[in-house]
C-alpha cells in the first residue's frame, strides 16, 4: 500500500474534456500550460496534473483558476479513497485517533473544494458568491490538511498518515490560493438581512427573555425540557429539520458534562444558554490523555452559521495535562456572543473560516487563542491564568501556512488582564501577545487595553529560534494601558507598530471577515471599522 501511494505524484490520472473545450498545443509555447504554471508557487505539480495528452490552454486567469481547483479536487478525492483504505490498518489507539481526525478533515477538504468550484460558477454568474468566499474555502481546505499532518505528528504516527497527504493536493490548493488572490476584486456587497437567519432569530438574540416561545427545543438536566443532552437535541433537531431552516436550542442552566460534535452537515444551529455563569459545557480530554489537538475539544463545530449566546465552554484537564481544547470551530459565518471559554493551554481553537466573538471571556495560559481562521474578537476580556512553574504565557498562536490565505487573528477593543491567581505572582511569569506557530502567522491587537503583565518585548520567538520572523505579520494599533508601550518591542522584520488607520482597517470586521454582509442579520452588536 505504501509503495502505491508513493507513486501518486509521478503517475497522475489524466482525463480529456469534451472536444469543444480542448485545444491542441505544442509541448512548449509561451501560451501553453507550462507558461501558466510557471506563474504559480508550485509549478511542477501544476504542470503534471494540468498537463497530459489533452493539454488544454486556459482561456484566461479565471479559467486557469478553475482548472487548478478541479485538479486539487481530483487529488483530494484520491486522498479520501486512500485514507478510507487505511482504516483496516489502524492497529493501535494512536493510529486510530490520527485516522479519525484525517478521515474527517480530508472529507471536509473535498467539501470545501466542491464549495469553491460551485462558488466560482456562481461568481461568474454574479450570484451569491464572491472571490473572497472562494479564498476562505480554499484556505480552509489547506488548513484541514495541515491539521491532519499535525495530529499524526503529535501521536508519532506520521509515517502511517503522510503518504495520504503527500500527493500534492496541498501544493495545488496553494496554487489556487495564489491565482484567486490575484483576482480578488476587494469589493464588498452590503445587503439587508441574509436569508440564513430569520427575523425571529434576531429577536431571540436581542431579547433572550423570549427563549421559551422562540426556541425549537429545550435542553434541561432536571427533565423540564425536551432533552437532557445537548448532543441528543442537536441530532434530533437536524433529523427533523424542514428544508434549510435555522434550529434554535435553549440550554437551561446546569453543568453539562458531554462532548459535542456539530458536523459539516449540521448548519444553522443556535445554542442559547442562561448566561455564561449558569450554562456550562464541560469536558476534560487532552493531548496528554491520548487525543490530538483536533479531537480533544469539548465542543467541535464544523457546520456553517453556528451561533452561541450565554454559554461557557470549558476544558477542565488542567495545566498539568498540556494541550486541551474547550472549543474547536471551523464554522463559517459563526458568532459567539457573551460566551466564556475556559482552559489552560490551547483553550480556543479557531481552526478555519470566518468567525466573530463579541463580549466574550477567554481564559488560558499557552497559545490559548490559536488556529487559522479569519477571526475578530471584539470587546472581549482575555484573562491570562497562572501557568506551571517555568512556563511563559502566550495569548495567540496563529496558523497561517500560506501567504495567500486570507486568515488572521484580530483582537479589537478588548482587555488583556491577569486572573487573580496570576496577579498575585505575576512578577514570576512572562506573558506575551503571541508567537509564530506557522510560517505566515498573522495576529494584531487593535485599540485594546494591555495590562502590566505583558512583557515589554510583546512577542515571543518560536522555541528560541528565528522561525518565521521575516514572514509573519504581527501588529499593534493604538493600544493603551501599562503593557502597551512599543518602545522595547521585538525588532523582527514581520513586526509592525501600525500607525495608519488604512492598514489597521484591513483587520476589522468589515474587511477581515466581511462582517457587514452577514453579521447584521444575527442581531449581535458589532463595530464594522475602527
Amino acid at each position: 500500500m505504501a509503495l502505491n501511494l508513493a507513486l501518486i505524484f509521478i503517475i497522475p490520472i489524466s482525463f480529456c474534456l469534451p472536444s469543444f473545450l480542448t485545444q491542441a498545443l505544442p509541448n512548449r509555447t509561451s501560451n501553453g500550460i507550462d507558461h501558466w504554471c510557471s506563474k504559480t508557487p508550485h509549478p511542477e505539480p501544476c504542470k503534471i496534473y494540468l498537463g497530459g495528452p489533452c493539454r488544454r490552454v486556459p482561456r484566461g486567469e479565471a479559467d486557469f483558476r478553475t482548472m487548478m481547483v478541479e485538479a486539487a479536487l481530483e487529488r483530494a478525492l484520491h486522498a479520501e479513497i486512500h485514507v478510507n483504505e487505511l482504516r483496516r490498518r489502524c492497529c493501535s489507539k494512536r493510529k486510530l485517533a490520527a485516522w479519525l481526525d484525517c478521515s474527517g478533515l480530508i472529507s471536509n477538504t473535498v467539501f470545501q473544494l466542491n464549495n469553491t468550484l460551485q462558488g466560482l460558477k456562481a461568481t461568474a454568474a454574479n450570484v451569491n458568491s464572491t472571490d473572497a468566499d472562494c479564498q476562505t474555502w480554499l484556505s480552509t481546505a489547506l488548513t484541514n490538511l495541515d491539521t491532519c499532518r499535525a495530529g499524526s505528528h503529535q501521536l508519532n504516527v506520521s509515517n502511517f498518515i503522510s503518504p495520504v497527504v503527500s500527493n500534492n493536493v496541498s501544493e495545488l490548493i496553494s496554487n489556487g490560493l495564489a491565482i484567486n488572490g490575484a483576482l480578488l476584486d476587494g469589493q464588498e456587497t452590503i445587503g439587508e438581512f441574509p436569508s440564513w437567519v430569520s427575523a425571529w432569530e434576531r429577536k431571540l438574540l436581542e431579547s433572550p427573555s423570549t427563549l421559551s416561545s422562540l426556541a425549537n427545543f429545550i435542553v434541561a438536566q432536571d427533565g423540564s425540557g425536551h432533552f437532557r443532552s445537548i448532543q441528543a437535541a442537536i441530532n434530533v433537531a437536524v433529523s427533523r429539520r424542514r428544508r434549510d431552516e435555522r434550529i434554535t436550542i435553549h440550554v437551561k442552566r446546569g453543568v453539562y458534562r458531554e462532548y459535542i460534535e456539530i458536523n459539516k452537515n449540521m448548519n444553522k444551529i443556535t445554542l442559547v444558554g442562561d448566561g455564561m455563569r449558569h450554562t456550562i459545557i464541560s469536558g476534560k480530554r487532552s493531548v496528554a490523555s491520548g487525543y490530538t489537538i483536533y479531537s480533544c475539544a469539548t465542543v467541535g463545530i464544523d457546520g456553517a452559521g453556528f451561533i452561541a449566546r450565554g454559554i461557557t465552554f470549558r476544558n477542565r484537564a488542567g495545566p498539568q495535562n498540556g494541550q486541551a481544547v474547550a472549543v474547536r470551530s471551523a464554522s463559517d459565518f459563526s458568532v459567539f456572543y457573551a460566551c466564556g471559554f475556559e482552559g489552560y493551554q490551547d483553550t480556543l481553537f479557531v481552526l478555519a473560516q470566518r468567525q466573530f466573538f463579541k463580549l466574550c471571556y477567554i481564559y488560558g495560559t499557552i497559545d490559548f487563542i490559536f488556529g487559522n481562521a479569519a477571526v475578530v474578537l471584539q470587546s472581549c476580556i482575555i484573562y491570562v491564568r497562572k501557568p506551571l512553574w517555568g512556563q511563559a504565557n502566550v495569548i495567540t498562536a496563529q496558523g497561517r501556512v500560506d501567504q495567500f490565505q486570507n486568515t488572521g487573528i484580530s483582537i479589537q477593543g478588548s482587555r488583556v488582564m491577569a486572573t487573580p491567581g496570576l496577579a498575585r505572582v505575576v512578577r514570576f511569569y512572562n506573558t506575551y501577545l503571541g508567537r509564530p506557530w506557522q510560517q505566515y502567522s498573522r495576529a494584531v491587537f487593535l485599540q485594546s487595553y494591555l495590562g502590566s503583565l505583558v512583557n515589554p518585548a510583546g512577542w515571543l520567538a518560536w522555541e528560541n529560534t528565528d522561525f518565521a520572523q521575516d514572514t509573519l505579520y504581527f501588529g499593534e494599533y493604538k493600544n493603551f494601558g501599562p503593557g502597551s508601550s512599543t518602545t522595547r518591542r521585538v525588532n523582527w522584520k514581520g513586526y509592525h507598530v501600525i500607525t495608519s488607520a488604512g492598514t489597521a482597517s484591513q483587520f476589522t470586521v468589515a474587511n477581515l471577515i466581511a462582517g457587514n454582509t452577514w453579521l447584521p442579520a444575527t442581531g449581535v452588536p458589532f463595530t464594522a471599522g475602527l
